[in-house]
């Protein structure tokens, strides 16, 4: 599995639009069958501040979302509304809640 957490600031004047496109990538990339969860997070003391955490089955899960029709439409809006370029990190599970049910 594969847990990316990205993390984005946007343009001010952009906040409504940019929770509207994220809302609707995020509940379709659930639908993913190779997709565990996408979240979304607003920082508390900085609403201009915002991180995904994905988690994928796999490598090809992950190529997948990046060629979904969800994926493309939520990259031509949001790409301008970011104030400086996405960062993102990688991690692998050591240990999830879903492995503490066994």
């Amino acid at each position: 599995m594969y847990c990316i957490h990205v993390y984005i600031r946007i343009k001010p004047e952009c906040l409504n639009e940019f929770i509207e496109a994220t809302i609707d990538n995020a509940a379709n990339s659930n639908q993913e069958a190779g997709c565990h969860r996408f979240d979304v997070y607003q920082r508390q003391d900085d609403p201009y501040r915002f991180e995904l955490v994905e988690v994928y089955e796999n490598e090809v899960a992950i190529e997948a979302h990046r060629n979904s029709d969800h994926y493309a439409r939520w990259q031509s809006v949001a790409n301008d509304m970011m104030a400086e370029q996405r960062t993102k990190d990688v991690f692998s599970p050591v240990f999830t809640r879903e492995q503490g049910r066994i």
